[in-house]
């Protein structure tokens, strides 16, 4: 593949690759025509800020497309982005109501648009260049398009993965941990436990999957074996039912009505390691798919005790500071304040002699000891 043997080839010759990592966290059975694949690049790839740079200056001549010849097609196998960039402006009722946000262009700039310059090039010969660019480079594809990427290139084409790091940039164990969600995901597929299709959020949240195998609970709860053994299978088939457990728990499921309990990473996957390095809050979270509540059942009681207390003193001292504007002579309030008077003086009673208690235990054993 030689960038100087740049061809020009008209827009409509061109198609989009049903393999590319970008539109890899959707249903590919969906995409039955260009303009829902068109939709979806615009909808989630940021199609509208190239559209807007190609209307003002033009299509970068000296970047041209990497193309896949079949004897069918013409696969752009790099620059997908770029060309439904294109054929927006060419045809803007490709993306519908959206097309309001089209800058009209000329019809000599259209003229120039119908063909775009391109190398002929193979997955295999482009895969270093391609992965680069999209994986640690300046157009960066998601976490899930990047492990999908990576395990195709070192499966079908035999690179190491020590390899693929050094060519794309990155560290090695970077993509060891990308190659094995990967592998997690596919396992999972593979003993019928998870369906990406079948996951209550339209967007695969792929990233929350590849951060918590990085965590010690969630990792030891399903018996994940480590990224550097590249296994094809890093779950232990003994583990299948945790597996599913995990994958419910984290995307849900349309068929079985469940929602995913991450919301988001922080605190969420934090919330869920906890939970599942603990045996009595994992019965928690099976019995009512609560994460609060079998959160704070992993945690140790003193710790609770303590962020509780501290919490009510702040409380406290926010409704004081407030006393002289939000107070409005309300006998109501007059008792909820005599009930937390109360409260607290029966507190610090019980722990003054909680305190007393245990000191006495430690004289009676020391004493003990000494005779």
């Amino acid at each position: 593949m030689n960038s100087s043997d740049t061809t020009m080839i008209s827009v409509s010759k061109l198609t989009f690759d049903l393999e590319n990592p970008r539109l890899a966290e959707h249903d590919v059975r969906e995409l039955s025509s260009e303009t829902d694949i068109v939709q979806v690049l615009w909808d989630e790839m940021d199609v509208h800020e190239l559209v807007l740079s190609i209307a003002a200056s033009g299509f970068f001549q000296h970047e041209p497309l990497i193309v896949m010849q079949r004897t069918d097609a013409n696969v752009v196998i790099e620059g997908n982005r770029r060309l439904a960039a294109v054929k927006v402006l060419l045809d803007p009722t490709l993306i519908g109501d959206s097309a309001k946000d089209i800058p009209p262009i000329s019809k000599a700039n259209k003229k120039q648009l119908r063909s775009l310059p391109t190398i002929t090039g193979s997955r295999k010969e482009a895969w270093r260049y391609i992965g680069f660019k999209h994986v640690n480079g300046p157009a960066k594809w998601s976490s899930y398009a990047k492990s999908q990427y990576i395990a195709k290139i070192h499966r079908e084409f035999g690179i190491e993965l020590e390899e693929i790091a050094k060519q794309i940039g990155d560290t090695h164990r970077t993509v060891q941990r990308l190659f094995r969600g990967m592998m997690v995901i596919e396992q999972a597929e593979e003993m019928s436990v998870f369906d990406r299709e079948d996951r209550w959020n339209r967007r695969f949240a792929s990233s929350h999957l590849y951060t918590g195998l990085g965590y010690t609970g969630i990792s030891t709860f399903i018996g994940l074996r480590p990224e550097s053994e590249e296994d094809e299978e890093p779950v232990p088939p003994e583990k299948k039912e945790a597996l599913r457990e995990l994958f419910l728990w984290l995307y849900g499921s349309k068929r079985e009505e469940t929602r995913p309990i991450i919301q988001s990473q922080n605190p969420d996957l934090r919330h869920l390691d906890a939970v599942v390095a603990n045996r009595e809050a994992v019965a928690a979270l099976r019995d009512r798919g609560d994460l609060a509540y079998a959160f704070e059942v992993s945690r140790p009681s003193s710790n609770v005790f303590e962020e509780s207390l501290l919490s009510a003193k702040r409380n406290l001292e926010k409704a004081r500071g407030l006393l002289s504007v939000g107070y409005d002579d309300s006998p109501q309030l007059l008792r909820i304040a005599e009930e937390v008077s109360r409260l607290a003086d029966d507190l610090w009673t019980e722990m003054d002699l909680s305190r007393e208690r245990r000191k006495a235990r430690r004289r009676k054993r020391r004493g003990t000891r000494s005779g």
